[in-house]
């Protein structure tokens, strides 16, 4: 459910003992709706809990930050700040495809 925009005015009588609920309801919809996309296999759950951590905010794929998978223990080209590469440099993820979610 969206959020109530209000406006200027004050809210009616009797808002005070809706709100609450309104509000409950929002916040359920939203965790099943989120319950729903895991069970189902729409969305990963390991990389939404990264999305939620600074630094991963834009994080592609779980697989650009696994050290394990390169030859010297690093991350993913991908993961590197377009500030520190070179200038006119193209870069691309091998395993994804993606060309820069570090930011």
């Amino acid at each position: 459910m969206p959020k109530v925009k209000r406006s200027r005015k004050p809210p009616p009588d009797g808002w005070e003992l809706i709100e609450p609920t309104l509000d409950e309801l929002d916040q359920k919809m939203r965790e099943e709706l989120y319950e729903y996309c895991i069970k189902e296999g729409y969305a990963d759950k390991n990389l939404i809990a990264k999305w939620k951590k600074q630094g991963y905010e834009n994080l592609c794929c779980l697989r650009c930050i696994q050290t394990r998978d390169t030859n010297f223990g690093t991350n993913c080209i991908c993961r590197v700040p377009k500030s520190k590469l070179e200038v006119g440099r193209i870069i691309e993820c091998t395993h994804c495809g993606c060309r820069g979610c570090s930011g």
